[in-house]
């Protein structure tokens, strides 16, 4: 089959590799689309854990195979699949948060991922519910994006929204239009987008013309002049930039609630703060990291209940063979998401 593998830094290859083999526990996808995440090109740029390794964590196919052991889960199942999985027995795993296990794996990062045209999910992966069915007819490119739609929902939860709230987002990326589609979904009064990427921005708009863009120029007097001076109740972090991260306490209101989605590069984690605005503002500062099992269902219900309409992300679609010119447009941030569409 053909697989595409990071061998080292800017070293990603197309290569001829054999159909993985599963063992009694496991289960084998014809992967339908494979879609690119941000932490796919971080890896790319400075390297991965493991190497050589197959990419990809937001994956949706069909089942080709299952093992022997294998219940519920038959050949011809269209499933999407959860990519991390925890050790099964810690106190955050039995709390139902695996992905804050402190032996945490993933596909993609320490096996090999969805950029391929079968994917082998581990045995510990299908035992803890990784596989979930895709109910109607929503397309494999929709239910992988319940992966980083979760990540994204995880964060919701965290900022604990109220009706009417008003929201902005920095950062006009797919995370940033499904933070904003999520807002105005749950009841936000207000949400708006703040972006360098004039073109992104537009494309946010016209995927929901309810989002206010507003360029970076001047956002936090025009943030100002749409909520009558006060502020943003809710500010999302969702650039890896720590200006992003400095901006954002400038734009909350008093007793705003800031959420810093998405880490920032090894040496740039150091991000000098006004912490008088958040003592005396009292500010309401968190961050969230990857998603629940929970959640991740969740979220692939709420697509395929088409409560969340997810089609328009996908602006460019490619082959396995085109992966550096893929790797290339999403580096640029060239429309919105980007991934690999096999069926």
């Amino acid at each position: 089959m053909k697989a595409i593998r990071l061998h080292a830094i800017d070293d990603l290859r197309v290569e001829e590799v054999p159909v993985p083999e599963i063992a009694a526990g496991e289960v084998l996808v014809r992967v339908g689309a494979a879609l690119i995440c941000g932490t796919d090109i971080r890896m790319w740029r400075n390297g991965a854990k493991v190497t050589p390794v197959v990419l990809g964590h937001e994956t949706a196919g069909t089942i080709a195979e299952v093992g022997r052991d294998v219940r519920h889960y038959k050949a011809g199942m269209r499933v999407a699949v959860a990519p991390n999985w925890g050790c099964g027995i810690c106190d955050a795993c039995v709390a139902g948060r695996g992905q804050d296990c402190a032996s945490l794996r993933a596909m993609g990062i320490h096996v090999d991922g969805g950029f391929a045209e079968y994917l082998r999910v581990p045995a510990a992966a299908v035992a803890q519910g990784n596989i979930s069915s895709i109910e109607g007819s929503v397309s494999f490119a929709a239910a992988a994006l319940a992966e980083p739609f979760s990540c994204v929902y995880n964060s919701f939860e965290r900022a604990a929204l109220k009706p009417g709230d008003s929201v902005v987002v920095i950062g006009a990326g797919p995370i940033g239009l499904l933070h904003a589609k999520l807002y105005r979904l749950a009841g936000a009064g207000l949400v708006a987008m703040i972006d360098v990427n004039a073109d992104r921005l537009a494309a946010c708009v016209r995927d929901d013309p309810s989002i206010v863009a507003i360029p970076s120029e001047g956002a936090k007097e025009r943030l100002m002049e749409l909520t009558g001076g006060s502020g943003a109740d809710i500010v999302v972090a969702a650039a890896s930039n720590a200006a992003v991260q400095q901006l954002a306490f400038g734009l909350a209101a008093l007793h705003g609630r800031v959420i810093f989605f998405g880490g920032l590069p090894a040496g740039k984690e150091i991000v000098a703060l006004d912490t008088n605005v958040i003592h005396y503002r009292q500010i309401f500062v968190t961050g969230t990291s990857r998603q629940s099992l929970s959640q991740y269902r969740r979220c692939l219900a709420l697509i395929s209940k088409g409560l969340m309409k997810v089609d328009g992300l996908l602006t460019h679609s490619w082959k396995l063979d085109e992966a550096g010119a893929a790797f290339a447009a999403s580096a640029r941030g060239e429309g919105l998401k980007t991934g690999f569409v096999m069926e």
